[in-house]
């Protein structure tokens, strides 16, 4: 089987250098370029780091993106001018820059995932279920934690479990979005869904989905111990959209839960 030839944007990055070490054990793919947002004189795995340009993905077959909003925006427009395909882990978007990647995904194949384990996205599916299957007397909140560098809160694991409860009851999750707090010890259930986020330490990832009757409570949640099993989501992804023709998909597509 020929290699898929993959770039990595945001290399310098946590898991940018965590997608090098996986893509090195990875006999699918071969590196062809890594970039940064910015000129850097240095090499990484004997290839050199370029910016984010039309010449340093043109000899890529997919771009594996995980930075900040601006400069993921920046790399699909290169990326839908060359017919690149894109997985994008990159959070904290806002609606308008969503509906640019939809955009986009008319152009080429996206596949965009708040999280690439298969744990987190199996927990967005059950947590659809339980909210479909609960009635309106259970309230419902999200809980996370990250390690105390991750800039964005909510987290996009936990926006992807607050859409999974709003999608349970059919309904606009931006309408039901309530509070977001930052590193506080307890916080309340709503008739939204509230969200708490902590930062802390080199914690790698902790979500968990609460609901609530008064009488009962439901939990589900999932720990993350290794950062590996988010870049060999990332590849699989990768891969996978290889095949795929222009569209936006979620690893839930992926995992084929309907």
């Amino acid at each position: 089987m020929k290699k898929i030839n993959l770039a990595i944007s945001g290399c310098l990055g946590r898991m940018g250098q965590q997608l090098i070490k996986s893509s090195k054990n990875n006999k699918n793919f071969k590196l062809a370029a890594l970039t940064e947002n910015r000129a850097i004189s240095k090499k990484i795995a004997g290839i050199k780091l370029d910016i984010n340009t039309e010449q340093a993905f043109k000899k890529t077959d997919v771009i594996i993106d995980f930075t900040v909003p601006n400069c993921t925006l920046d790399i699909l427009k290169i990326a839908s001018k060359l017919k690149k395909r894109v997985v994008i882990g990159t959070t904290g978007f806002t609606q308008k820059e969503e509906a640019l990647i939809k955009k986009f995904s008319k152009n080429i194949p996206i596949l965009k995932a708040g999280n690439m384990s298969l744990g987190v996205n199996l927990l967005m599916y059950l947590t659809e279920i339980a909210s479909k299957s609960l009635n309106d007397e259970y309230l419902s909140k999200v809980f996370e934690v990250h390690h105390k560098h991750k800039k964005d809160y909510p987290s996009g694991t936990a926006l992807m479990l607050g859409k999974g409860i709003a999608d349970g009851k059919n309904k606009n999750f931006y309408n039901l979005m309530g509070k977001k707090f930052l590193n506080k010890k307890s916080f309340p259930y709503g008739k939204k869904i509230n969200f708490n986020s902590i930062r802390k330490g080199e914690i790698i990832g902790e979500h968990e989905v609460t609901f609530s009757s008064g009488k009962e409570i439901i939990k589900l949640n999932h720990e993350a111990y290794d950062r590996a099993l988010y870049s060999d989501g990332a590849l699989t992804a990768a891969k996978w959209l290889i095949s795929k023709k222009p569209g936006l998909y979620s690893m839930r597509d992926l995992l084929n839960f309907k």
